[in-house]
This record gives C-alpha cells, sequence and structure tokens, in this order.
C-alpha cells in the first residue's frame, strides 16, 4: 500500500458504483489495466437495467454497418437537431458526436471481449417518419442481447436481478414483444410465438438457464467484467464521496452494515440510477403529482450519488424529468407498463371530460410528457385507456390473452355494454366521450388522424397491427362490451441529474470539471435532453458514457504514470 492509500479499508486504481452501465464501464476501466472495484448498495446485480429489455440505441453501431443498413454520423447528428433541439450543456454537439462515435467504438470492443448482440430490424427510431423530422432512422438503431445461458455465471448467476420476461417462463427477445401481442390475431404473431416456444424449449431440454433482455445484458457484461479482472462488492451502498484538494480520491461506503472508505487513485465512476424511489426527492423535483408511487424503477433508485455530487457543487439539469410510461396499478399496487396497447388499433386515451388531447400511439416517454402538460385542475392524471370488444379478443392485455375475473371484481378495470355506462363507471364525462368516440370513429374508418396524426410515424406503424389496413393503428371504437383501465405517468426510473462534460466528467455548477469524479446513465442529464430517441436511449446512455469515461481516466492514469 503507498503513502496515499494510508487511512482506508481498500484501495483500487477505480471504484464504480452501480452495476447496471456502470458494468460497462468496469469492463472498459479493467481491460485498460486499472485495478477495478465495482460496488452496488443491493444484494442483487443489474439494477433498473437488468429489469429492462436491455436494449441499446447506437446510431450508425457495427451490426448496422454489416447489414448494409444505410447511417452515419451526419444523419445522427441531424436526428438530435431535429427531435431534441438545444437542450442545453447536457446534450452540447461535443457530447453528441462522443455518443454517436464512442457508442459504435464501444460495441466493437465488446464485441472483441466475446460479447454477443443482435440488431432490432424494424424497431424504428421513436420520431422517424414524424413529420419535420430528420434522420432518422425506420429500419431502427437498435440492439439488444443474444440470448444467454446464465449458469455460465456459475455462482454470480443467483446474484442477478430478475430480469422482464423471467415470471413469464419463456425467452422472448425484446424485438418480439410487440408482434406477440397479436398472437391471437396475426399469422406472422403466431410463428413468432413458436419460435419464442422452441427456444424456451431447446434451453429446458439442454438444461441451459436462458436468459434474453436486460438480464442477458448484465450477465454477459458481468461475465466480461470478471474476466477482465474487476472485483465486484454487492450489499455496499454509497455514503458520500471523499475529496483532497477539490479532486474526488474515493468513496465512503456502508458495506453489510459497516463503514468503510475505499481509495480510488485514478477515478470514481457514478453510473447508479436516478431516484425513482427517493419520495423525497421526487416531491422535490419531479412534475406532479408524483411521489414514486407508479414507477416501475429497481427499489435501489434512491438518488444518493447524485445527492453526494451535489454536495461537492456538481451542476445538475432536468431533475423533473423521468423515463415516462403510461402504466395502470393493478391490484395489489404493482404498475402495468403500457406500450403496444396504446398502439393498437380500436383504443383511446381520454381524460376525465371524455377528451382526447395526444397522439396515444407516440413514444412512451413523449406521453408521460403530455399527460403531464394536459394535467390543468387534474384533468389528465389520471387517464383513462378505453378499448372496444375488438381490441380486448384481439391484442394481449399486459400480456394476458383473458380478461382475468380479477381485474374486472376489484375495478381496476371496467367493462360495459355501452359507451354511456362505461363513462359512468370510470368517472368520464359521458358526453364529453360520446362526442370524441363519434368524431374519432368517422376518421378511423378512413385510416386517419387529423387531430393528432396517430398512426403516421414509422415507430406507431412499427407498434401498431401490421394487417389493420389503412392504418396498422386505428380502428372505430364501436363494438360492445366495452373496457377501461386508469392511466397514471408511470416511469421507469428519472432521468435528470449531473451534467458532463463530452469525457463524462461531471461538471461543477461553474461547468469546470470535478476532477476524479466520472458519471454516466440515469444519475446524469441525458445527452438525449428531454425526448427519447429510439428504444434503448437510456441503457444506450448509461453504456456509452461508463465506456467514455473510464477510457478518459485509463488514458489519464498513462499519461501520470508517464509523468512520474
Amino acid at each position: 500500500m503507498s503513502n496515499s492509500d494510508a487511512g482506508y479499508d481498500h484501495a483500487v486504481d477505480v471504484v464504480v458504483v452501480g452495476s447496471g452501465g456502470g458494468l460497462g464501464g468496469a469492463v472498459t476501466a479493467a481491460a485498460s489495466g486499472l485495478e477495478t472495484l465495482l460496488i452496488e448498495k443491493q444484494p442483487l446485480l443489474g439494477g433498473s437495467t437488468a429489469m429492462s429489455g436491455g436494449v441499446l440505441w447506437l446510431p450508425n453501431n457495427p451490426l448496422m454497418q454489416a447489414d448494409d443498413v444505410p447511417d452515419s454520423l451526419e444523419q445522427a447528428l441531424a436526428y438530435f437537431d431535429s427531435v431534441v433541439g438545444d437542450a442545453g450543456p447536457a446534450s452540447s454537439p461535443q457530447r453528441r458526436v462522443a455518443y454517436v462515435t464512442e457508442g459504435a467504438a464501444m460495441v466493437r470492443f465488446l464485441q472483441n471481449l466475446g460479447m454477443r448482440f443482435e440488431r432490432c430490424e424494424g424497431y424504428s427510431d421513436y420520431y422517424a417518419g414524424v413529420a419535420g423530422v430528420r434522420g432518422g432512422s425506420a429500419r431502427g438503431r437498435s440492439l439488444e442481447p443474444a440470448v444467454t445461458d446464465g449458469r455460465q455465471l456459475g455462482p454470480w448467476f443467483d446474484k442477478l436481478m430478475p430480469g422482464m420476461t423471467m415470471g413469464l417462463g419463456i425467452v422472448v427477445m425484446t424485438r418480439e414483444a410487440s408482434r406477440l401481442q397479436m398472437v391471437k390475431r396475426r399469422s406472422k404473431a403466431m410463428r413468432t410465438a413458436a419460435r419464442v416456444g422452441v427456444r424456451t424449449a431447446a434451453g429446458r431440454l439442454r438444461r441451459q438457464t436462458r436468459l434474453a433482455n436486460g438480464g442477458a445484458l448484465i450477465a454477459q457484461t458481468l461475465k466480461t467484467a470478471l474476466a477482465a479482472g474487476a472485483s465486484i462488492w454487492t450489499n455496499t451502498g454509497l455514503v458520500d464521496l471523499i475529496t483532497e484538494d477539490g479532486r474526488v480520491v474515493g468513496v465512503v461506503a456502508d458495506r453489510d452494515g459497516h463503514t468503510i472508505r475505499i481509495r480510488a487513485r485514478h477515478a470514481v465512476l457514478l453510473s447508479s440510477g436516478g431516484f425513482g424511489r427517493n419520495p423525497e426527492m421526487r416531491k422535490r423535483y419531479s412534475r406532479q403529482p408524483n411521489d414514486g408511487t407508479w414507477t416501475s424503477a429497481n427499489p435501489g433508485d434512491t438518488g444518493e450519488a447524485i445527492e453526494a455530487a451535489m454536495r461537492l457543487g456538481a451542476a445538475v439539469d432536468f431533475m423533473d424529468e423521468a423515463l415516462w410510461i403510461p402504466a395502470s396499478i393493478q391490484p395489489g399496487g404493482r404498475p402495468s407498463m403500457h406500450n403496444g396497447e396504446r398502439c393498437k388499433p380500436g383504443s383511446i386515451i381520454v381524460d376525465r371530460a371524455g377528451r382526447r388531447y395526444f397522439n396515444e400511439a407516440v413514444s412512451y416517454m413523449e406521453a408521460g410528457r403530455q399527460m403531464y402538460a394536459h394535467n390543468v385542475d387534474g384533468e389528465s392524471i389520471p387517464s383513462w385507456l378505453v378499448m372496444d370488444a375488438r381490441h380486448r379478443s384481439r391484442y394481449l392485455f399486459a400480456f394476458r390473452p383473458n380478461t382475468p375475473q380479477e381485474w374486472l371484481a376489484s375495478g381496476y378495470m371496467k367493462k360495459a355494454d355501452t359507451l354511456d355506462e362505461l363513462a359512468r363507471a370510470c368517472g368520464i364525462d359521458p358526453a364529453g366521450l360520446a362526442t370524441t368516440v363519434t368524431r374519432f370513429n368517422t376518421f378511423a374508418r378512413r385510416g386517419t388522424d387529423p387531430d393528432f396524426h396517430r398512426g403516421e410515424g414509422a415507430h406507431e406503424k412499427y407498434q401498431g397491427d401490421y394487417g389493420n389496413k389503412p392504418n396498422a393503428s386505428l380502428a372505430p371504437v364501436e363494438k360492445a362490451p366495452f373496457y377501461a383501465v386508469e392511466l397514471y405517468p408511470g416511469d421507469v426510473g428519472t432521468s435528470g441529474g449531473l451534467l458532463c462534460d463530452e469525457h463524462a466528467r461531471v461538471l461543477d455548477t461553474n461547468h469546470d470539471p470535478i476532477r476524479g469524479l466520472y458519471a454516466a446513465g440515469n444519475c446524469t442529464a441525458s445527452v438525449m435532453g428531454r425526448t427519447y430517441l429510439g428504444a434503448g436511449a437510456s441503457i444506450g446512455n448509461s453504456f456509452v458514457f461508463s465506456y467514455i469515461g473510464m477510457k478518459h481516466a485509463a488514458q489519464a492514469a498513462s499519461a501520470d504514470r508517464a509523468d512520474t
């Protein structure tokens, strides 16, 4: 132990806080020759990333290039410009260029270390095809991890946070989810279901523990980090940051109930998520009403890293934003996120006056933003997702093929023979709903939505019903019985936080780097600004800037060694 390590319980070159995208940072640091320790406050690894679809939105990535999918830095920057616009320093031109160029480099780096990805063909950018938007890709820029055998992790497998499809008992890729919702309706969906069934059965026959989605991403990254020599401690939470002469040189942590000091000779990387599960921070910063009740973020998403950096004078931005996704609250209090259901024909979303107020099929983050924007005098929180009998008979809802009696008995899902009865059961103005549905149905029969342009964007077509003509997202709401559930602006975590530069260095309120401190992911102000550009934008943000930050730290460490 060097003299500078004296007074510490443990010393390494780099401390990474958080085991989602932070695992990618740990891989980068360890593979660069830095002694790396990753700490995770929960007993299980992966955080919200493990619970997610595991998709990364990465323009002009190597898999796109291999498949001759047209893209370029210029196209990606045009897309940023037309969708994100001027969102301030968090989405500076330098950070955008770094995200696009280094994101592609990161994929090649991880592939060379044995990680496997697949393209999400057709999973279009969320604003592609929308009027006035330039540079979007209808074929999509998203990647997801290949199916992974969790047994390859050995004893570490038991340390994984359960993934989004584990409870379903099937191994389904994220890009297959929208089509599976139509399994009762379309032959292509049935073929997709058959493929999922074969994949699941084959894994069982081979005695594999097959993982997809975020579970596969975390499993692969964890295996790669361990192989690169990174150390990983669970049950070890950040308490505070340690500074010397204005530089971050370590962390105070709580490990299994004991306070310890960990030296970080070269860098601390914060990649620990936001504050989705912190009611006090939600009330202080989030759009209201919101105390975290509707979030699907992991239990450890409580904001300590942001607060620790703010105590050092770190700048923050977008603290009122989250990765919104409309959700209903099922019996028992669990949020159920609704993406494809909103986009399928035969449904609308209305406020308590019975009025439509936005394009129901827009991206989930945009939908949540619209719910808050319209919530004057509590008109749209909650809103109601109204469906007719065709919608309920043709498409899965919360991945259930039929309507459980418990949903109806508990009042979670309302059912009525007429729209008037449904409106009264929901507390919606009956006359307002009748007027809205009459107008909507007139246009839906023509396949147009002059009010909100539903079904015009590439993503809306992807999430709709491809066999429904002439508009994949539009059909009249007219066949009884009718159904409705309350919708809230749920989220999968907050998306505001520490302001960083293009090297992932945390900036102070003068916009100068805080030496030794890097950050990435949901504890930072996103390079996407207040938007979500495509599937996997948040995980991409976390992985790419963790990679960028640890590359920069490794280069700085090499320069320091050369100077001495």
